[in-house]
């Protein structure tokens, strides 16, 4: 009975474990449901942009493509540098929300280059877009930017964890950069 109880206990802690990002195999929540699962943060970028390419009204929604000059990528599990050449390509619905479509490039520090596909949304308050495309600094929690980057790498290097890991990436826009916090999900 005491063994019993102590397991009961651990399966009520391990949601907080898990949030924690301990590595914890998802069990059966009460009821059949199963566990959330945790993020943890894989790498953080510092994407360089420059000045929006505007196409105009396509099929009736606005479309722009943004130059990906650069950058930095620095985290607990991958570093390197963004290289140019790369592009945001969004469809800015009538409701303000931008629908996007990035692609670039990688290097890590030891020499690999990782494609990244990263699409996603950014919506918020018209006064709050407003003031993002006058490049002022907004306040990131009075917004919505959240992307699902995926990653294509060499499936036989140190970086294959990549190519088969689901992220969750939230990010925030900045006149000259986009800041990007990209988590794994256990």
């Amino acid at each position: 009975m005491t063994s019993d109880m102590h397991r009961r206990g651990l399966l009520k802690a391990m949601p907080s474990l898990a949030l924690a990002g301990a590595a914890a195999p998802l069990a059966a929540a009460p009821g059949g449901a199963l566990a959330t699962p945790p993020l943890s943060l894989a790498m953080r970028l510092r994407v360089l942009i420059g000045a929006p390419q505007e196409l105009g009204m396509v099929d009736g929604v606005r479309k722009r493509v943004i130059p990906i000059t650069g950058g930095s990528v620095d985290g607990p599990r991958l570093t390197g540098n963004v290289l140019p050449g790369g592009a945001d390509w969004q469809s800015i619905r009538a409701d303000g929300t931008a629908d996007i479509l990035a692609r670039y490039s990688l290097q890590t520090d030891d020499g690999a280059i990782i494609s990244v596909v990263n699409p996603g949304y950014r919506h918020g308050p018209a006064p709050v877009l407003a003031r993002i495309a006058a490049g002022e600094v907004v306040d990131p929690a009075l917004y919505y930017f959240r992307t699902t980057p995926r990653f294509e790498v060499a499936g036989d290097g140190p970086h294959a964890w990549l190519g088969r890991t689901i992220f969750l990436c939230t990010a925030a826009r900045f006149k000259d950069h986009v800041a990007l916090d990209i988590f794994a999900v256990g």
